[in-house]
């Protein structure tokens, strides 16, 4: 157990840099019916994040967030740091934390960028511009907390809604559901999200929230793509094209799709029913797919594919918080919604006239 520090509060840290940097610039952002404002203590970092944001800038509002964000030099901050240890096949150590009496610190180590967050109060500080993205997870983060803290659940996938029925689609590494996604795009739905889903039930079914973060995809997506194609550089297309697709997948070449540059404005929601779970069970070299509707509480071993654990940024509301939910628990939720599996071999044509089919009529094809 990390025990919190004392002598120093999230409270003091906040208001030094809030006094040295004051964030006097407001973007109100509505994600999916929750009001964010992001205060930014220049100009250009407003507008990095309006450009952004652009799909859910909105001009008045109560909001229920409050994020702010202060272009500062690295701070040097009076704390000890506990290392998270990297993922499993990474060996890069990025991020450390610190708990305090009243919230808690991460700390970039890469990028010198520091978070301050706890009881309401979000703060970002250091090299914000050069690290936007960073700033935007920030944002998003807060969103997701505040639905996980609402009851919510978080689930590692996209998201589509097309004719009034919405799907998110998970997948075990490397599986292609962002892929798959914008495949989905390209045939006229709606974009709900890309890596991150919080789930909820309410009298009519699961209700799925999307996260408003831009696709990041490699160049096998984007040359195979025609709405997506010319995102990559043209030099390099060539070089892309004659390289063997098992290389090309794996390639750490990484592209934002903007979801209204490539498909037009109003085509990213960030909330909407979840109909169906898709689960891409599938492998390269695994022969013709195959689809079938499953049973969530007779499937268990597929839901590791959606679920996900809270992480760092996850600051629980409730003291009685026991830990990420498992898998009956999760099972119990996704038994709301149908549950389809692709195995066999990857065939993202095929998957999308199966999901195409499922939110066109409700059914899968026989």
């Amino acid at each position: 157990m990390i025990m919190k520090q004392t002598g120093t509060t999230r409270k003091e840290l906040a208001a030094q840099v809030r006094a040295n940097a004051p964030s006097a610039h407001e973007l109100l952002l509505d994600f999916g019916g929750c009001i964010i404002q992001a205060q930014s203590s220049t100009v250009e970092l407003h507008e990095a994040l309006a450009d952004y944001f652009k799909e859910f800038v909105i001009s008045s509002g109560t909001p229920e967030i409050v994020v702010t964000a202060h272009e500062a030099p690295t701070p040097d901050l009076p704390l000890e740091f506990t290392v998270k240890q990297p993922d499993p096949g990474k060996t890069k150590i990025k991020e450390e934390w610190a708990d305090l009496p009243d919230g808690r610190v991460v700390r970039k180590r890469l990028t010198g960028m520091a978070f301050i967050f706890g009881e309401g109060e979000n703060v970002a500080v250091g090299p914000c511009l050069e690290n936007s993205n960073q700033v935007i997870n920030f944002i998003n983060n807060r969103f997701i907390e505040w639905k996980l803290n609402q009851g919510g659940f978080l689930g590692h996938a996209a998201g589509v809604i097309h004719n009034g029925r919405g799907i998110s689609l998970a997948g075990f590494s490397g599986a292609g559901k962002s892929t798959l996604a914008l495949h989905l795009m390209s045939r006229g739905t709606t974009f709900v999200s890309n890596d991150r889903v919080m789930v909820e039930e309410n009298k009519s079914g699961l209700v799925m929230y999307g996260v408003a973060k831009q696709p990041r995809i490699n160049p096998g997506t984007a040359l195979h793509n025609p709405d997506l194609c010319r995102i990559v550089d043209p030099e390099l297309r060539d070089r892309f094209m004659s390289m063997p697709a098992e290389d090309l997948w794996q390639l750490e070449h990484k592209y934002d799709a903007l979801i209204d540059e490539c498909y037009g404005p109003g085509k990213f929601l960030l909330r909407t029913h979840m109909d169906a779970l898709v689960i891409l069970n599938w492998k390269r070299g695994g022969g013709p797919m195959r689809m079938a509707l499953v049973n969530a509480k007779e499937r268990k071993d597929l839901l590791p594919a959606f679920m996900k654990g809270t992480g760092l940024f996850y600051l629980p509301s409730s003291p009685d918080w026991r830990g990420d939910p498992g898998v009956d628990t999760y099972a119990e939720l996704l038994s709301k919604a149908d549950l389809i599996e692709f195995s066999g071999g990857i065939d993202f044509e095929l998957a999308a006239d199966v999901c195409m089919k499922y939110m066109e009529t409700g059914r899968l094809p026989k």
